[in-house]
């Protein structure tokens, strides 16, 4: 596998090393020790998976906060989508900073979305299909979210946004002075 930085602290495009002969090809989209050798979170405590019917559907942005912090490992497995990470943790030289990274079916690439960081995506074709690796279980009273369109973060989403949840619209806006949290307490 090869692992990509991006300029968010600990956050990473992960994609697949391919190898092809005339049946088709063969890659490995996850090794445990492969993400322990860079640093990162390979625990894995659930999986799910998210159908999006319509192009321009968005969904986030999501998070727990501690002790249910979790890490996740985002890939397209049907159609296209634009992921996106808000960075949420104070003193953290990224904070309150995002990224947005495509990915598809082809390209077969994965985002590590570290603890701390807010996570969300638009589907730019009908009928996308996401895989999520989460390292700890759902828990609905540390789930949080920020608003997709909130200033404090000027998140440039490809298309107009559509389908999207009460929940995800009815978010206040982030206030950094009183949200996120700190490095110390992702460490808890």
């Amino acid at each position: 596998m090869i692992f990509k930085s991006t300029k968010i602290a600990g956050a990473y495009v992960v994609e697949p090393e391919v190898f092809t002969d005339e049946r088709g090809f063969f890659a490995r989209f996850w090794c445990e020790r492969e993400f322990r050798e860079h640093g990162l979170n390979s625990r894995i405590a659930q999986c799910s998976i998210s159908f999006n019917t319509k192009k321009g559907t968005l969904r986030g942005m999501h998070y727990q906060i501690p002790p249910h912090a979790e890490v996740k490992t985002v890939r397209c497995t049907r159609g296209i989508m634009y992921d996106v990470i808000v960075d949420l943790r104070r003193g953290s030289p990224t904070f309150l900073q995002w990224i947005g990274v495509e990915l598809n079916a082809e390209n077969r690439s994965m985002l590590y979305v570290p603890e701390g960081c807010a996570h969300g995506f638009q589907t730019l074709e009908d009928n996308t299909e996401v895989l999520y690796q989460i390292s700890e279980f759902h828990s609905p009273d540390h789930a949080r979210g920020a608003r997709w369109n909130d200033p404090a973060f000027g998140i440039r989403w490809p298309l107009p946004p559509q389908n999207v949840s009460a929940r995800d619209r009815g978010w206040k806006d982030f206030l950094p002075a009183h949200d996120g949290f700190t490095i110390e307490q992702e460490r808890k």
